[in-house]
């Protein structure tokens, strides 16, 4: 896992550019804290931080060949889980190797495959390679956008990324907000390539981007295809379980200590009870960790989201898979601590934070990354076996419009006025959702002779696996990436993806539940607690306190009457969400006062170009 960076420039020579290049390169520290490294000829320069997960003395990049037609060199991202089968392949056909990283495998794939290479790849990878035989640069992505990619066009050639900061170190791009950055912003839709920052995009899951003289171009490698399903349902599971067996393995490879995040669910737990099977066949006890804050298990209150508290269920999971354990307990000063918000923002480069939720996964990393390097999450598995109660919410089910936008005001509050009536008008964000559903679901084919009730949750499964899965991978990275911990998520393996995806709804739920599938496929390694337990998403704090300090520092805020933030933010309304009595923040969101707050400090921290 590492952050890449790089500038082409057919109209400059870059070889006098190395203090931009080693600015860009610079911002990426926080993915990369083991080494560094720059790659600079007359039209190219690439960059890049390491973090050292695979052979920690011979990775290190950007990693270059010589050939005839002159150098060919790669900055790279993630992980190749199928780098030794690509190895023993590529060595048959003659390269030879003088690592043993995924980084060179990946790179003489190249050589070997050109950019097909990424259709051999299994794993989470952004990468891109300047081949000087053609004088064009390869940007690659992999298929389910695990690992963040950005780039921006220049007269000349194009910046690149793996998060906007280090685009922005570049003077030539510009710190711009349109008002379709706001919209994305707010409208809990994730476009593809959609990027926020005016003038720069994402390379988009299973596409190759190439820049050359002749300008860019696109292609799509891969994509969710509806395809018939004709296993059975015995059949069907004990191939789920085949592939999360494998899947497990592989991804448990590395030559740095490693552990899996539990959170007492089906997901999290069957992953890490596949991955404790498989390391106790070697002597190893897989170490789990899982956050929780002071008093929320002894003090929970049911609601409509969250029945239980993960706690008990952690440590049944813990105690049946026998691993080292480990709660990360978290207090509400922490949570609500500006500083910790500041590191959340510098993350993620935008405000579109959930509030604690960001705080907390943050702090979880943190305390995680002093003991762990890699780690394993269950994120993905309700979007890939249907595990939300959108996808059981008849109202969800028959809307023409993102399932988890049907019930968002009853369950996070209500915050349809926070702009200025101004921005309200311009941000029209109804027809910016419909559009973006409409343009989703034109992109998903229908089964000859599929009935009209699995046709709608087939596009139901599309949405999560296309849009919403993409928000929560991306916070994972950023949050993860923000303390240099790897965290990799096996649920996203698209062999799994694609087999789930196109098996019937009626044998998703055969059981009457959500993730049937899964439960089947990993009973025998599962507590009965966790069998029979309903979902429960990630943990949000409980107490009031914390939203005491929220109001709190919304208060300060309103005390700063010229701050950017009310050009967008209502005045009026931030001094109704600091002024209700706490139990009652929730009516008047919650998240959007979190929200507000993400945003006043992003402007104070980029100084960003809100063009309206």
């Amino acid at each position: 896992m590492c952050g890449i960076t790089g500038w082409i420039s057919f109209d400059r020579d870059l070889r006098s550019e190395q203090p931009t290049v080693d600015s860009m390169t610079e911002t990426m520290k926080c993915r990369g804290p083991d080494a560094r490294g720059t790659w600079v000829v007359e039209h190219a320069a690439l960059g890049h931080r390491r973090l050292a997960v695979i052979d920690l003395p011979g990775g290190n990049q950007p990693m270059s060949v010589d050939t005839a037609g002159g150098p060919i060199a790669m900055v790279y991202s993630g992980e190749a889980y199928n780098f030794g089968e690509l190895r023993e392949e590529l060595s048959r056909r003659g390269h030879v190797f003088v690592t043993d990283s995924d980084t060179e495998v990946v790179l003489h794939g190249y050589l070997e495959w050109g950019e097909d290479v990424a259709q051999r790849l299994n794993g989470m990878y952004a990468f891109a390679v300047w081949d000087s035989r053609v004088d064009t640069l390869v940007m690659i992505r992999d298929r389910m956008g695990i690992k963040p990619f950005y780039y921006y066009e220049t007269p000349d050639g194009v910046l690149f990324g793996s998060e906007p900061k280090a685009i922005l170190a570049n003077p030539i791009s510009e710190s711009t907000v349109t008002m379709d950055g706001i919209r994305e912003l707010f409208a809990f839709v994730k476009t593809p390539g959609h990027a926020v920052w005016d003038g720069m995009r994402e390379v988009e899951p299973g596409t190759v981007v190439t820049v050359s003289h002749a300008g860019l171009r696109t292609h799509r490698y891969w994509t969710l295809h509806t395809r018939p399903h004709t296993d059975d349902q015995d059949t069907t599971v004990a191939h789920v379980r085949e592939l999360l067996d494998d899947i497990v393995r592989r991804q448990l490879v590395a030559d740095v200590p490693r552990c899996t995040l539990l959170s007492g669910g089906l997901d999290s737990s069957a992953m890490t009870a596949i991955a404790a099977q498989q390391l106790a066949e070697v002597g190893e006890t897989v170490r789990t960790f899982s956050v929780d804050f002071v008093g929320q298990t002894e003090h929970f209150v049911a609601d409509e989201l969250r029945g239980t508290p993960d706690t008990p269920y952690v440590h049944d999971v813990a105690r049946r898979s026998r691993t080292a354990h480990e709660d990360i307990v978290l207090d509400n000063d922490a949570l609500a601590d500006p500083a910790v918000r500041a590191k959340v923002i510098r993350a993620r480069d935008i405000p579109t934070g959930l509030g604690d939720m960001d705080a907390s996964l943050y702090l979880l990393f943190t305390a995680i990354r002093g003991l762990s390097t890699v780690a394993l999450s269950g994120e993905s598995a309700d979007e890939v076996f249907g595990g939300y109660k959108q996808f059981f919410d008849p109202d969800a089910q028959k809307a023409d419009t993102f399932p988890w936008l049907v019930h968002r005001v009853e369950r996070f509050g209500d915050d349809s006025d926070i702009f200025t009536p101004e921005v309200t008008a311009a941000l029209n964000l109804d027809v910016y959702v419909q559009d973006s559903y409409d343009s989703a679901v034109s992109g998903v084919d229908r089964l000859g002779g599929e009935s009209d009730f699995e046709w709608r949750m087939r596009k139901i499964c599309y949405l999560h696996l296309t849009r919403f899965v993409r928000v929560l991978l991306d916070r994972k990275d950023r949050m993860s990436m923000a303390v240099g911990l790897e965290v990799r998520v096996p649920f996203c393996d698209h062999r799994l993806v694609e087999y789930v995806y196109n098996t019937p709804w009626s044998m998703k739920t055969f059981d009457g539940r959500e993730k049937s599938l899964l439960r089947a496929a990993t009973r025998d390694v599962l507590p009965q607690s966790v069998i029979e337990r309903v979902k429960s998403p990630y943990p949000s704090t409980q107490d009031p306190k914390y939203a005491v300090a929220l109001q709190k520092q919304g208060k300060e805020l309103l005390s700063e009457p010229a701050h950017p933030v009310f050009g967008l933010i209502s005045q009026a309304w931030l001094t109704r969400a600091v002024s209700v009595d706490t139990p009652q923040v929730t009516q008047v969101s919650r998240l959007g006062l979190e929200r507000t707050l993400d945003l006043a400090m992003w402007m104070d921290m980029y100084n960003p170009t809100i063009r309206l």
